[in-house]
């Protein structure tokens, strides 16, 4: 157990079934409201997709991505693609100490973890945060302070979302396959005690609920 470790607990919850997007999207928001502890979930896409921020317009990313299916997050940030990348969640209940940290200040201490986590043995293969925004011609790729970058383009990045339930920060890791990090790595470098888990009946039932209403809604898809 890590005494100087940001979270107490976690439950990891590796899911090995590829999902759709809208219900990907549904599964983290049904956590957030069902969770009574911090958990980490680690997911699979059905087939390659988009994923947009909640304020982001739907016009620019059918631009780039005319042949993708898209799913609105309920999460801020840009349009991210989905399929090859190594995707996750973290979610903590309200009560939780950590949901009092600043954003911008767990925004960072989460992506220290996953740098920690990415770190390799590979010869070349090093990893910063940072500390000020770095514009590519790519859209995942302007990077923003504290997200991680590899060869001095953004490897990977996150968006939040605060609300009575706690705090949702989904994130997504675009490196080579060879080099995505292990779910318990990064649950290690989070929190104290670490637990292992799947999706509850109960979670899931919630989450194919929220698609259907939400996710799933053109309306929701078409809101901005």
């Amino acid at each position: 157990m890590r005494g100087d470790s940001p979270l107490a607990a976690l439950l990891v919850l590796d899911d090995p079934t590829p999902r759709g997007a809208a219900l990907n999207m549904a599964l983290d928001q049904a956590l957030l409201e069902c969770s009574a502890s911090a958990v980490l979930r680690v997911y699979r896409w059905e087939r390659p997709c988009v994923s947009i921020g909640y304020f982001e317009p739907i016009a620019s990313a059918r631009s780039r991505f005319p042949n993708r299916e898209m799913v609105r997050r309920w999460t801020g940030g840009g349009t991210v693609s989905h399929g090859e990348d190594w995707t996750y969640s973290l979610i903590v209940p309200h009560a939780d100490p950590f949901c009092r940290i600043r954003a911008s200040d767990c925004y960072g201490i989460i992506h220290r973890a996953l740098t920690e986590a990415l770190q390799t043995r590979e010869e070349g293969f090093a990893l910063s945060l940072a500390d000020a925004p770095v514009v590519s011609r790519h859209c995942f790729e302007n990077a923003v302070r504290h997200d991680v970058l590899w060869r001095g383009q953004k490897a990977a990045g996150a968006a939040q979302r605060r609300s009575r339930f706690g705090l949702l920060h989904q994130g997504s890791v675009q490196l080579p396959r060879a080099l995505h990090p292990q779910s318990e790595r990064l649950a290690e470098r989070l929190a104290g005690r670490v637990e292992l888990g799947s999706l509850a009946e109960d979670v899931l039932e919630k989450g194919r609920s929220l698609a259907a209403s939400r996710y799933e809604n053109p309306g929701w898809l078409n809101l901005r």
